[in-house]
């Protein structure tokens, strides 16, 4: 059975840092890419980073360059998100997503808050 957790969401106050992870089981995790989106109320599900099954290559969101960090750990099947210098506009749910060719799953999301 497939399963995506994640884990490690809460509520940080501007400027803070936060770290967020997803557990993976059930298929190959070292032959997936990975990424991370982020869906506030009222809004659309954004890509917010990717990373290659070997982790050779990562892209990010223009919103989030530079603050945010992605990478992955094939060994323990986890891929995690580094959040620095959060802003507000970063609060939202995050989803992990597994992909590779037309298969992908998702995970069921963690709340992040960024509030003073």
């Amino acid at each position: 059975q497939v399963q995506l957790v994640e884990s490690g969401g809460g509520l940080v106050q501007p400027g803070g840092s936060l770290r967020v992870s997803c557990a993976a089981s059930g298929f190959t995790f070292s032959t997936y890419a990975m990424s991370w989106f982020r869906q506030a109320p009222g809004k659309e599900r954004d890509l917010v980073a990717g990373i290659s099954s070997v982790g050779g290559v990562t892209i990010y969101a223009d919103s989030v360059k530079g603050r945010f960090t992605i990478s992955r750990d094939n060994a323990k099947n986890t891929v995690y998100l580094q959040m620095n210098s959060l802003k507000p506009e970063d609060t939202a749910v995050y989803y992990c997503k597994a992909h590779k060719g037309r298969v992908e799953y998702w995970g069921q999301g963690t709340q992040v808050t960024v509030s003073s």
